[in-house]
């Protein structure tokens, strides 16, 4: 009879198994199942995987836990599609030992049936094809053994027992009624996917008079100090040619001056297009000169990839038919009432030349690839073809499985969990409008502890240049330093727009998120280098996500501890080494560690949500979480910040954070006290 063992809620599968769950190749992946069958016997389970283009599997045993469930763990060391399934069985053998344990416990007299009923499942097991000569040796002294009557039944019971006859049986199983689940697909990206710290720059800026355009050269300039603050993403807006038909002028008005240099996602003119960049800005062989640089300098460049035009785009005269007409014949602008868009063409995807349009943006995906560029934030995918971007991003990764999409969608959680599950890589989120203790637990904890973890990465940010959230516009420092210090320990990926670490925080109008004087519409040069600067903070957010391994790449290690005051918040991100397929790792999912031994790792962060006042009150710790259940004696929490170390005992602990007179955030390193 086939499928005898039941499965269900097998993990990672998306959709039972629609789309590809996702990994990195320093991540240890999990897999999970509830195996099962009917009647008293015992189930035994293993996972079995391989990676991109293998032909053979590679097969772990799966341990047993509490209500059916089984797990293995394993790193897919390989970028690209992974595959796994799971298999279960009836383990004959421990069913088998099981009940005649039962039985000489309960002072069964006559047990000679069911030693040689062990004997026959012993010798089915030597009679496997690939049991090795030595092994078929250990398992006929074994039955020889269970059915000899003059060894005492106890020893008989005692080898049946016997631990390395069960090492034997685990290699080899009887498999008669083995099921198997469908197969599954692991996406496993690189490391970056999982863990990246983002910075975003307007080239345009640097090197800026406020009049006139900064270039690929003078944008060098910044990379030292953006890589100093510990960066490794730097994003720039489009560089491409922009528009002269209704640009727009400073703060967004409808009419601009000859010097205003327009919107740079109203992209194309008669410069060029998508494959194009800016004169101003310089030439293709400066943009290269700019990527090697920035790559010695240990940043990595990432690419703004937005389908839309402004109204001189050479697409619009050679391929009207990708455009919206309205009833008069002119093309449609982009618009979001009340807001209109004039100098923005959105492109249609329900045009009859659907496959010369794709076939184009890949081509132009394509041509920045082989420019060196690996790393595309998508520009509001959610107003495009959903089917389009499963497509073309599996069309890229046919030929590099190493390039990675991050997506700007700002709107329905559905769209925004679809967009993940459909390939992109890393997903803008909510937080920027999570600012109290409440939304931020509830937040966060939906993205860590879901099923969305399996597929959804998220990256947080602070600011953009579309958003300046009310709780940053009154410009105190310790509002500016708790958001990227939530942003950077929360999320193993976060980013931040440029003018942040100075303390910007002017809005365009009251009740506003924009800019006042805009980078979006508005050369802005600046002052790096002023007293109020907070990029030392920064840098040492960096350093702490650097050194510290709970912090290097899972949201799933986060957990929410009580504490008496609704303006404090605290969490804590633990690691307890394990071995994992043989490999030193987290205990629970997360990054794979370096090899040999690896200390218990605690970090508690305690922030003060109001910049404004001191707060203060008792921490309520759950000290399971932490590894410390049942743990008496003092210990030392050790603020990474500013390296002052306090003596805790126990879940509860005064905690005050005056803005006023040091850091809103401890960023405490658990320790044995001395």
């Amino acid at each position: 009879m086939k499928n005898r063992i039941q499965m269900t809620d097998i993990s990672p599968v998306v959709d039972g198994g629609r789309f590809a769950a996702k990994a990195t190749t320093s991540d240890v992946v999990e897999v999970s199942a509830v195996l099962f069958r009917e009647g008293h016997d015992k189930v035994a389970g293993a996972v079995r995987h391989r990676p991109p283009g293998g032909d053979g599997w590679r097969e772990l045993p799966m341990a047993a836990r509490p209500q059916d469930r089984f797990e293995a763990r394993f790193v897919p060391d390989e970028v690209g599609a992974w595959e796994f399934q799971v298999l279960g069985w009836t383990d004959h053998w421990a069913s088998w030992l099981d009940g005649l344990v039962k039985k000489h416990q309960a002072g069964v007299a006559d047990l000679s049936l069911e030693f040689e009923e062990g004997a026959l499942l012993l010798e089915r097991h030597a009679a496997g094809d690939d049991v090795p000569a030595e092994q078929v040796s250990r398992l006929e002294r074994a039955a020889a053994t269970l059915r000899d009557d003059a060894v005492p039944v106890h020893q008989r019971v005692d080898a049946a027992r016997a631990g390395d006859l069960r090492q034997v049986l685990v290699a080899h199983p009887d498999r008669r009624d083995l099921t198997t689940s469908p197969t599954f697909t692991l996406w496993v990206d690189r490391d970056r996917a999982g863990f990246s710290a983002w910075y975003e720059m307007f080239p345009r800026s640097v090197g800026s008079d406020g009049r006139t355009s900064g270039t690929f050269k003078t944008a060098q300039s910044r990379l030292g100090e953006i890589a100093a603050m510990g960066f490794d993403v730097l994003y720039l807006p489009p560089i491409h040619p922009i528009g002269h038909a209704h640009r727009k002028g400073p703060n967004n008005t409808l009419i601009a001056g000859p010097d205003d240099p327009g919107v740079p996602w109203a992209i194309g003119s008669e410069a060029g297009g998508h494959t194009a960049v800016h004169p101003d800005l310089g030439t293709l062989e400066d943009f290269d000169d700019f990527v090697a640089a920035a790559g010695e300098a240990g940043l990595e460049v990432a690419l703004d990839f937005a389908i839309q035009c402004s109204p001189d785009h050479p697409w619009v005269t050679e391929h009207p038919e990708w455009f919206r007409h309205r009833a008069d014949g002119s093309i449609a602008y982009a618009e979001n009432p009340p807001k209109k868009y004039q100098d923005i063409y959105p492109i249609d995807f329900d045009t009859e030349d659907i496959d010369g349009l794709c076939e184009e943006l890949k081509g132009v995906l394509e041509f920045w690839i082989d420019r060196g560029i690996r790393i595309f934030r998508v520009d509001n995918p959610h107003t495009k073809a959903l089917p389009f971007w499963e497509w073309v991003i599996d069309e890229i990764h046919q030929t590099d499985p190493g390039v990675l999409f991050l997506a700007e969608a700002f709107t329905r959680p559905a769209m925004m969990r679809q967009l993940a599950k459909l390939g992109f890589s890393q997903s803008y989120t909510y937080f920027t409008w999570r600012n109290t203790k409440h939304e931020l637990t509830e937040y966060v904890t939906e993205l860590a502890h879901t099923d969305s973890a399996d597929y959804y990465r998220p990256n947080f940010w602070p600011n953009t240049p579309d958003i300046l959230h009310e709780y940053l516009q009154s410009g105190s420092p310790a509002a500016f330093k708790v958001r990227v210090a939530l942003a950077a320990l929360l999320s193993p990926n976060y980013g931040m727009y440029s003018g942040y670490e100075l303390l910007e925080h002017v809005p365009v109008r009251p009740g506003s998120e924009e800019y006042l004087d805009s980078e979006k519409y508005a050369y802005r040069p600046r002052d790096f280098h002023v007293d109020h600067s907070i990029a030392p903070f920064i840098a040492r957010l960096n350093e702490l996500r650097h050194s510290h391994r709970v912090l290097l790449g899972d949201l799933r290690n986060v957990w929410f501890h009580g504490i008496e005051n609704d303006q404090l918040l605290a969490f804590s991100k633990t690691a307890v080494p394990a071995d994992v397929d043989g490999v030193a790792g987290d205990a629970v999912p997360g990054r794979r560690m370096p090899d040999g031994p690896v200390p218990l790792d605690r970090l508690v962060v305690i922030a003060n949500l109001d910049p404004h006042h001191a707060q203060e009150g008792m921490t309520a710790l759950d000290m399971w979480q932490l590894g410390m259940d049942g743990v008496d004696a003092p210990y030392d929490v050790h603020d990474l910040l500013t390296g002052h170390t306090w003596t805790w005992q126990g879940p509860r602990n005064y905690v005050r954070l005056d803005p006023s007179a040091g850091e809103p955030v401890h960023v405490f390193h658990l320790r044995p006290h001395l």
